[in-house]
């Protein structure tokens, strides 16, 4: 068994020698093999057509998209009835995007598949400049990790990982279906953001502790430090950033660790302002309402002794929390249109990842669990 000692009452760090995980990351997990999927599944009502495609289906309100990282297919989700079918995109699905023509922009480890959500069909897959290695499957496995799309919807970026060293930037642009550019970033690109003007890219790199700025007219590539734990343990740190989200009032960068601290980042001047948090669980996932509300996802805790379970926090523009207990780790969450449900994913974690969603009314804080995809990951609301 992993052991973990702190330096002081939040600083967690694998101690030398602890394991082979050290080497790798913090956030370590077993990396089996995903099972794989034969092809296109049509959702209940559609029928393939002549050479397989599908009858265009306009996706109901409120349906959901989730990356399967333990297939190679994402799976269109009604939150009242579950999986309605799936699309065979690549090996390892992480990150995925949704653009507002329906096209979605999925992360894999062999390249970008773009799917048209209404026909339910892969229409491309845009391969990587970078030398990622072969594919495989696993947390550490390289290729596409997070993902995002400009506002004006002409280019995606996606972060890189290539195992063992810093990763990429890629832009691609959307008519042409072509990487135009390519940039340094850190290690292992988990998010990447934009800013609401798009004139900035943001790739959160979790083992080197930094987010790096990107210029979108330049692509002038900027680091900038993100370790309100410090930097104690390197690769086998626990406390590294996960995933951010950009304020919208401000377009300040939002990145909590470990239910503790919120990292208020200011992408211009690289200056981080620390605010407390509450939940004290481990965190990944995060996404942020129109409002400022930002919700961030715990997966549970690192040491059982002093840390709490899996939970999802919903915090106020003013800072207000709410946390809500959640039954085994979670990944990524999603939020409805009227920011009345958050839609959890339960893949890829630490440990004890599983197959399906959490759904929780933010209101009355019922939550239930909805069996859908393998392993879901990355989310997004059609």
């Amino acid at each position: 068994m992993t052991k973990y000692r702190r330096t002081s009452r939040t600083a967690r760090v694998l101690l030398p020698g602890a394991a082979a995980v050290a080497l790798l990351a913090g956030c370590a997990l077993g990396s089996g093999g995903p099972a794989s999927a034969s092809g296109s599944t049509p959702p209940a009502g559609v029928s393939p057509t002549a050479g397989g495609s599908s009858v265009t289906v306009t996706p109901a309100p409120g349906t959901l998209l989730v990356g399967d990282f333990g297939s190679d297919t994402v799976t269109f989700v009604d939150p009242a009835r579950g999986a309605r079918g799936s699309v065979k995109v690549g090996t390892a699905p992480y990150g995925l995007v949704v653009g507002a023509d329906g096209r979605a922009w999925v992360a894999t480890a062999e390249g970008v598949a773009v799917v048209d959500t209404a026909t339910r069909q892969r229409l491309a897959l845009v391969p990587y400049e970078t030398d990622a290695g072969p594919v495989t499957t696993g947390e550490y496995r390289g290729g596409g990790m997070g993902i995002a799309l400009a506002p004006d919807g002409r280019r995606v970026y996606v972060g890189v990982n290539v195992p063992g060293g810093n990763g990429t930037l890629e832009v691609i642009d959307t008519a042409t279906l072509k990487v135009t550019d390519t940039v340094p970033v850190g290690r292992r690109p988990f998010d990447v953001d934009v800013s609401r003007d798009g004139a900035e890219v943001y790739a959160t790199n979790h083992d080197s502790f930094d987010v790096t700025v990107v210029a979108a007219g330049t692509l002038e590539p900027r680091r900038v430090e993100v370790a309100p734990y410090g930097t104690e343990g390197g690769l086998g740190s626990w406390l590294k950033p996960h995933y951010t989200a950009v304020r919208p009032s401000d377009g300040k960068l939002l990145l909590p660790f470990e239910g503790e601290r919120l990292a208020v980042v200011d992408p211009r001047t690289g200056r981080t302002t620390i605010e407390p948090m509450t939940a004290n669980t481990h965190q990944h996932g995060a996404t942020v309402t129109a409002d400022g509300t930002l919700l961030t996802v715990g997966t549970g805790p690192i040491d059982p002794d002093v840390d709490r379970g899996p939970s999802l926090t919903v915090r106020t523009p003013g800072g207000t929390e709410r946390v809500y207990p959640l039954e085994g780790p979670h990944e990524s969450v999603a939020v409805s249109k009227d920011g009345e449900t958050a839609y959890v994913t339960g893949g890829f974690t630490r440990s004890g990842y599983w197959d399906g969603l959490s759904i929780v009314d933010l209101d009355s804080g019922d939550t239930r669990r909805l069996a859908a995809g393998s392993r879901p990951l990355g989310i997004a609301v059609l």
